[in-house]
C-alpha cells in the first residue's frame, strides 16, 4: 500500500503583528544602537519589500527587543515548543481521524533552540502515545528540515509497512534575534522570519491523498558556510550568504531534472509545486525558473506573505494548503527545500 500524507495541521504562536506595526520598533531599536538615518531607511526598505505582510511570534514585540541571555531565550523557546506542538499534533490527529496511540513513529524537527530530551518525549507523555513508539529528533537541518523529515518518514514506513508516522516541526527565529548585531544578515533575517509549529501525519489510506513516489537529497560540495547558525553567548546568530539565490539558480537543473526523470516523469507532468519560501530573492528567482516551464508557486508566495519564513515548518504550511484543495487522482506534485550543508531536499507526490 502507498505511503500517503494523511493530514497536516499548523499551530500559530500567540502574538502576531503586521510588518507596518513592527517598523516603528525597528527604528527605535536602531536609533538606540546609534545607527544613522540612512542606515535606518535602508533597513526599513528591507522590511517593506520582503514580501512578508505579517508574522507570528512566541513573544510579544516588547519582549523581543529586551536584552536577554541565551538561557532566557531558550527557556521561552522550550516553553512554547511544548504547547504549540501538542496543539499541532492534536489537530493533525483529528483531521486524520486517528488517536495518539495510532502513531508508530514520531519525528521532531527544529533548529532554533535546544531541548534535551527532545520534544517528542514530552508529547509522548502529554498525549499518552504508545510506549514502544520510535523517536527520531531531526536538528541542524534548517529550512530543509521539514522536507528532510518527510524523506526520513517515507523510508522508515517503507521498511515498516502499515505503520504511521507523525512529523512535528517547530521553529522560533524570534528566539535567535541578535540585539547587538548590525549586519545586513541580521536585518534580512529579522525581516523575513517568523515563528510557527506544524504536524504532518503519514501512513496507509484508501482515501484520495498525496502518496510519496520518491524522496532524495542533493548536496552541494564545499558550500558549508552558505547558511546556518553560529553559537554565541547571546544565542544563535544567523549565517545567510547573499550568494544563496545565485547558487540555487546555477544548480537548479541538476537539482530537479535528473531526480524527476529517474522516476519516469518530466517537469511538464508536475502540476503542483510545493516550494519552501526562503525569502523574497529566492522566491523570485525560483518563480522565474518555474515560469519558464509554465508553472507557478502562488501558494508558496502566499505562505511567505501571511507567516514569513518559519524555517523547517514553512514547507509544511505550504503542503497544508495543497491538502485543503480538491486535486484530481493522478495529478503530480513536487516538494523542494534548500538548507544548511548546503543541500536541496526533493519529494515527488502522486494523488491517488
Amino acid at each position: 500500500m502507498s505511503i500517503k500524507i494523511l493530514s497536516t495541521h499548523k499551530a500559530l504562536p500567540p502574538y502576531s503583528r503586521s510588518t507596518a506595526d513592527i517598523l516603528p520598533y525597528i527604528d527605535l531599536w536602531l536609533q538606540a544602537k546609534g545607527q544613522d538615518e540612512r542606515f535606518r531607511r535602508k533597513v526599513e526598505r528591507i522590511f517593506r519589500y520582503a514580501q512578508v505582510d505579517r508574522r507570528y511570534s512566541i513573544m510579544d514585540i516588547e519582549e523581543v527587543f529586551q536584552q536577554t541571555s541565551f538561557e532566557e531565550k531558550n527557556a521561552r523557546y522550550a516553553e512554547e515548543y511544548t504547547l504549540l506542538t501538542q496543539q499541532a499534533v492534536e489537530g493533525a490527529l483529528k483531521k486524520a481521524n486517528l488517536q495518539p496511540t495510532d502513531i508508530d513513529i514520531i519525528i521532531s524537527v527544529s533548529c532554533t533552540g535546544i531541548m534535551i530530551p527532545s520534544i517528542d518525549a514530552y508529547l509522548i507523555n502529554a498525549l499518552r502515545m504508545r510506549q514502544d513508539i520510535m523517536r527520531l529528533p531531526v536538528t541542524e537541518m534548517g529550512c530543509a528540515g521539514g522536507t528532510s523529515a518527510l524523506i526520513y518518514a517515507y523510508n522508515l514506513l517503507l521498511a515498516n509497512p502499515g505503520k504511521r508516522a507523525a512529523i512535528v516541526a517547530f521553529e522560533s527565529p524570534t528566539a535567535t534575534f541578535q540585539q547587538d548585531d548590525m549586519s545586513m544578515v541580521n536585518m534580512v533575517s529579522a525581516a523575513i522570519f517568523g515563528d510557527g509549529a506544524v504536524c504532518t501525519i503519514l501512513g496507509p489510506s484508501e482515501e484520495l491523498k498525496p502518496a510519496i513516489i520518491a524522496g532524495e537529497m542533493y548536496h552541494f560540495y564545499d558550500e558549508i558556510d552558505m547558511m546556518g547558525f553560529k553559537l554565541r553567548n547571546t544565542g544563535l546568530q544567523m549565517i545567510l550568504d547573499k550568494e544563496v539565490p545565485n547558487k540555487i539558480e546555477r544548480h537548479f537543473k541538476s537539482v530537479l531534472f535528473p531526480f524527476i526523470e529517474k522516476n519516469g516523469l518530466t517537469i511538464e507532468e508536475i502540476e503542483h509545486l510545493i516550494f519552501h519560501p526562503g525569502g523574497k530573492k529566492i522566491v523570485q528567482m525560483v518563480e522565474g525558473l518555474f515560469a519558464d516551464l509554465g508553472k507557478n508557486i502562488e501558494e508558496t508566495k502566499e505562505v511567505l506573505r501571511l507567516y514569513g519564513n518559519m524555517s523547517s515548518a514553512t514547507v509544511l504550511y505550504v503542503l497544508e494548503r495543497y491538502l485543503e484543495k480538491e486535486i484530481a487522482a493522478g495529478e503530480k506534485g513536487l516538494m523542494l527545500s534548500f538548507g544548511p550543508g548546503f543541500s536541496a531536499q526533493r519529494l515527488l507526490l502522486n494523488w491517488e
